[in-house]
């Protein structure tokens, strides 16, 4: 499986056009993609720049045959313009199990600037790995406090994810909600964490298993997650995926833009690899590969 993840600053280039094909053609030309997870997508946003309209149809458009697209809304709300939407999108040409969007916390932190952010979760069917939780979201820009219960909830998803498959609920065969569903303890956690290795809250994503969390997402005092660069570059720091052509919000190239994969795919990643090339975004697109 191959899969892309990249912020798409809503498609808009360091040109300044905004242009959802130009994305997609060049994201799933950087090799043979099966998943292609897109973050900062617009819906009806006449007051950014470019005036992004129905990001989600563009996409789909420009999309080859027989791929499926699936929009998370972090924002979803309805102003003078009409509703507006923000968050997302997880498109794939593998076989579809289930989505699931799951709302991060969003505790108070007084005036600070920040919005609802989401955790998308689409289980797609590898023929090689079977199924796979791809998990993709966009972490709090401005409000610290705000992203570290993000990364501890998204932890907290993982494990709780990991428990039902070791653990599976009981199940009816009978076509009702209550019917058999696709648990696995594979995952791809990836997405735009607005924090860099050296953070706190990348600590947080990162830490070892402790003994009351139970040993279904790997062994306790092992991590449950692990950094797919690091797993393939160990001691290199990863290239700058924001910031690398344009210093606009931060005074020098950095990577924020990070691949997890659970313990039960460590063995299977073959490649990470950063695209320092394409301006389209203010953000760089990183490709994994799982056998």
């Amino acid at each position: 499986m191959q899969l892309v993840t990249w912020n798409t600053q809503w498609c808009r280039g360091l040109d300044g056009r905004v242009d959802p094909a130009r994305i997609v053609q060049y994201a799933v030309a950087l090799g043979d993609v099966d998943v292609l997870c897109l973050q900062e997508i617009a819906v009806n946003y006449p007051g950014l720049a470019g005036a992004p309209g129905d990001q989600v149809a563009q996409v789909q458009a420009a999309l080859p045959a027989g791929w499926q697209v699936f929009f998370g809304a972090a924002v979803d709300e309805w102003t003078a313009a009409g509703r507006q939407r923000f968050g997302n999108l997880i498109a794939t040409r593998l076989p579809v199990l289930q989505l699931q969007h799951h709302p991060l916390p969003y505790p108070p932190d007084a005036g600070v600037r920040s919005m609802p952010r989401l955790c998308s979760v689409l289980t797609v069917q590898d023929p090689a790995l079977g199924p796979v939780r791809v998990m993709t979201t966009h972490l709090e820009y401005y409000s610290k406090p705000q992203r570290m219960a993000q990364a501890l909830a998204l932890r907290a998803l993982h494990l709780q994810a990991c428990a039902q498959a070791a653990q599976p609920p009981q199940c009816l065969a009978d076509g009702s909600p209550f019917q058999p569903k696709a648990h696995t303890p594979h995952a791809v956690l990836c997405g735009d964490f607005n924090l860099q290795a050296h953070e706190p809250e990348y600590a947080a994503l990162a830490a070892a298993l402790a003994d009351e969390e139970g040993a279904t997402a790997g062994q306790a005092g092992q991590p449950p997650l692990w950094d797919a660069w690091r797993l393939m570059h160990p001691g290199a720091p990863q290239p700058p995926t924001f910031c690398v052509f344009d210093q606009t919000y931060a005074p020098q190239p950095l990577a924020c833009d990070f691949i997890w994969v659970s313990e039960s795919l460590r063995s299977r990643v073959r490649a990470v690899r950063v695209d320092g090339v394409t301006q389209a975004s203010d953000h760089q697109p990183v490709l994994l590969e799982l056998e």
